[in-house]
């Protein structure tokens, strides 16, 4: 695993926005073992309060489940991992948003390029 950190954000939160993203595209199945706190730590380099810290944030938001005296394990729930991918989607449009709006394109102009670009990187293999 490995996980670029910045500086601007909680390491914490980066760790599970991680563990959303490898959800999100199939790199970590439902049902599927994680590695244990000090595990995750010890990979990541990071303080194992840290991976604690990131493990209870995705517990709290039904990411993953952790049942007593077994491994944690990501969420079969198809509901939240819809709405990882959802919440994902959201963020980079609101950062395309933003970023066509600071250049002054119009809508729709920006939308033609978005979908041009989009089926060459599908036909492509992207």
């Amino acid at each position: 695993m490995n996980i670029r950190f910045n500086n601007r954000d909680p390491v914490y939160v980066q760790v599970v926005q991680h563990f959303k993203q490898q959800m999100a595209q199939g790199f970590y199945e439902p049902g599927q073992t994680i590695p244990s706190r000090r595990e995750l730590a010890n990979q990541l380099k990071i303080n194992p309060n840290t991976a604690q810290r990131a493990y209870k944030e995705m517990e709290e938001e039904g990411l993953i489940t952790t049942e007593r005296n077994q491994p944690s394990r990501i969420t079969r729930d198809v509901k939240v991992i819809h709405q990882v991918k959802k919440e994902l989607v959201l963020d980079a449009v609101e950062k395309f948003i933003e970023s066509v709006d600071s250049i002054n394109m119009p809508l729709e102009d920006a939308l033609k390029v978005v979908r041009s670009e989009y089926e060459k990187g599908s036909k492509g293999g992207a």
